[in-house]
């Protein structure tokens, strides 16, 4: 009963409202923000250079770039891609690298609002996101509080459970370990981080992810360039398959695309996670460099860019060179079973690394989004947060040993209901958001140092935190 209600939900959200949504949204305000994903891709890339400095207390920039690229960097990128093939075929690919790029300036958009409408926990660190947003620009607690409990039962404890579910996979796979020891022994690793709340993850992200992502890259530049010449007829089988055009003999041409389209889709915003609302919530913990909201929506741009147009897209060619490996696995044992095709048996061992790896992270971050949601609901106050936490190690040993089918299922649909929520807010306060995106690149343009003040835009009157932004 309750996975025949799942899949309804998730038929209706991805089958067609979502896909209008997000595509519709990303089109919207890649035009009103003048393809900014492409003109100032290299200023995004210029303020990581810089991302470490300007946070005397609080989160740096960098700090934060890392602890959305842990949530993001995870299954999606490695289980995600090879669901996503299984399921719409090579087009699939074309359909994220689509969602990605329009996504980009949707994420410009809502962190830069996350930032606007940040304030500080009764610690003095900052705290906002979609749920802040909705109440203090939008004037509608209602609507925040839906987000937050969404976001809670979402990245706290159903993607958790996700991403637990991937690395249980992988070491099954790889070293036949039992699913149960595995759990534990996540469950542990995520509970001593996550006890130390928002900074620990922080500190912890700003370490593992670049070493992580950097490795990952590079095996896959060794396969990509062990099958250079295979490498055209890969592009040529992805944009054929997301037109149709590789099925039109068939006459499927109509459902091939859809099915593309939606695995597409549903696997990049997973993966990239812009316009659900997510990586807004660590977005608003950072002491943007330069001090304006904007230079923080660019940081995150940049995130998406890495996630879903590099490390997914070197997912991709690693399984699509390895071409038919004659095995029925799914989910993470294909990736696992094409490096084993390219480089031998350690290939195998490197994949199940990298999931600990990448899932882990995803985990702790995945908890300190929620953190965020609890604090909003319990009005910035810890009281809630010990037993929080105890829910969120409990739902990574669920996940371990779960049904993956039921479980992505379920990430689906509490993905896609955030996903509708945020899309209504971030559309009702785009006005303000390209205000403020525009005001920052107006003093790039003159050769004045970026700097926000609230007070200079009366649409903010009363709406943000005071002293924040003087």
């Amino acid at each position: 009963m309750l996975e025949t209600l799942i899949n309804l939900i998730n038929s209706l959200l991805w089958d067609t409202v979502l896909i209008y949504g997000l595509v519709g949204a990303g089109i919207f305000f890649t035009l009103r923000l003048g393809f900014i994903q492409i003109s100032h891709l290299g200023h995004a890339m210029s303020l990581m250079k810089i991302s470490r400095h300007g946070a005397k207390d609080g989160l740096s920039s960098f700090q934060v770039f890392c602890t959305s690229m842990a949530a993001r960097v995870g299954a999606g990128n490695m289980a995600g891609v090879a669901v996503a093939l299984t399921t719409g075929g090579p087009g699939a690919i074309f359909w994220m690298w689509l969602i990605a790029f329009l996504g980009m300036s949707t994420s410009m958009i809502e962190s830069t609002l996350a930032q606007v409408y940040k304030v500080k926990d009764e610690e003095g660190q900052f705290r906002g996101g979609p749920s802040y947003y909705m109440h203090k620009g939008l004037g509608q607690k209602w609507m925040g509080m839906l987000f937050a409990v969404l976001l809670i039962i979402a990245f706290g404890l159903v993607f958790n459970a996700v991403q637990a579910n991937t690395i249980t996979g992988a070491m099954s796979a790889v070293f036949d370990f039992d699913a149960t020891v595995v759990g534990i022994v996540i469950s542990i690793a995520s509970g001593l981080v996550i006890m130390g709340g928002i900074k620990k993850v922080a500190k912890v992200s700003e370490i593992l992810v670049p070493i992580m992502a950097l490795a990952y890259l590079l095996v896959a530049l060794v396969v990509v360039l062990m099958n250079i010449e295979k490498l055209p007829g890969v592009f040529s089988l992805i944009i054929k398959s997301a037109f149709g055009w590789q099925e039109a003999a068939s006459g499927a041409v109509a459902f091939a695309i859809a099915q593309a389209m939606k695995a597409g889709i549903a696997r990049g915003l997973f993966s990239n996670e812009a316009g659900m609302g997510s990586a807004a919530n660590i977005a608003a913990s950072a002491t943007p460099n330069p001090n304006h909201p904007a230079s923080q929506g660019f940081i995150q741009m940049f995130g998406v860019f890495v996630d879903t147009l590099v490390i997914c897209t070197a997912t991709a060619a690693i399984i699509l060179l390895a071409g038919d490996t004659g095995s029925n696995a799914d989910g993470i044992a294909i990736t696992i079973a094409a490096l084993d095709f390219h480089v031998g048996a350690w290939g195998g061992a490197f994949i199940a690394g990298s999931i600990i790896l990448f899932c882990f992270t995803s985990i702790i971050a995945n908890y300190s989004y929620a953190e965020t949601n609890i604090l909003f609901l319990s009005n910035n106050k810890a009281t809630f947060l010990p037993l929080f936490r105890l829910c969120v190690v409990a739902m990574v040993m669920f996940g371990a040993v779960a049904k993956i089918d039921v479980v992505w299922a379920l990430a689906d649909a509490s993905m896609g209901l955030m996903a509708l929520v945020n899309l209504i807010a971030l559309l009702l306060l785009s006005n303000i958001a390209i205000k403020v995106i525009k005001h920052y690149k107006a003093q790039r343009k003159a050769g004045i140092e970026p700097n926000f003040v609230a007070a200079d835009f009366p649409e903010l009157k009363g709406k943000t935190e005071p002293g924040i932004w003087k």
